[in-house]
């Protein structure tokens, strides 16, 4: 049975150099070479070749303004239950905005009330918290749900005959660069090794999601409510 393959489109690929001793080659898939992007974006996700997100920070927070000033030149309601019910409807608060990989790009900043005062008058979870709790369902999929047969790679167990705590301790990693420390499977061993065993030992991630959620303010406590944050004193 005869058919005609897809050919292969060079002009849709691009070729991203990450690292310092990355060589520069040049990729040619026939008689013309690929062309090279200072950065491409991934899973919705925009990266550069020194695996820095700034830009996608910087492009989450103006769309999160700009959706922003859309409500507050078509709704002519200031009511809070209002404002914060469109905003939650058209802007995720989180992960999808400036995403959990963003903790080395977060901005203090502060007009009329500090960042931990506009979420807790509107109700909303930090940015830290949010990340922490992708964090360890992240973790929790890997060591024990979906994607275990692949947790081995990523995380290691603990050796310890220590009965306090969970037993399902994780060893904390070592790096020699600062952007290792940002990865999810170094940054979520702490806290995994804080859960309580009864969240650990959980049969299902729903059930570990319940769990966690009431030991929450314990684990977080040590985790600051600052970050990237959009213009919601203006409202």
């Amino acid at each position: 049975m005869a058919f005609e393959a897809t050919k292969f489109n060079k002009a849709k690929c691009k070729v991203l150099h990450v690292g310092q001793g990355d060589l520069q080659y040049q990729y040619r898939p026939g008689d013309e070479g690929i062309e090279s992007s200072p950065a491409e974006k991934d899973l919705g996700v925009l990266v550069d070749e020194k695996l820095d997100k700034s830009q996608q920070c910087a492009f989450a927070a103006q769309k999160a303004n700009c959706i922003l000033g859309c409500i507050t030149r078509s709704v002519t309601s200031r009511l809070r239950e209002v404002i914060l019910l469109l905003y939650s409807a058209l802007q995720r608060h989180g992960p999808v905005g400036a995403g959990p990989e963003e903790e080395g790009h977060k901005n203090d900043q502060k007009e009329h009330l500090s960042y931990e005062e506009r979420l807790r008058e509107l109700g909303l979870f930090s940015l830290e918290k949010e990340r922490l709790r992708g964090d360890l369902i992240a973790a929790f999929q890997y060591l024990k749900g979906a994607y275990k047969k692949d947790g081995d790679r990523l995380f290691n167990r603990a050796c310890s005959d220590r009965t306090r705590g969970n037993g399902f301790k994780l060893k904390e990693g070592r790096f020699r660069l600062d952007i290792r420390k940002k990865f999810c499977t170094m940054r979520a061993v702490r806290h995994w090794n804080r859960l309580q065993p009864t969240v650990v030992d959980a049969p299902s991630l729903e059930v570990f999601k319940a769990g966690w959620g009431f030991g929450k303010p314990d684990l977080v406590e040590d985790v600051p409510a600052h970050g990237r944050e959009v213009g919601l004193n203006g409202l």
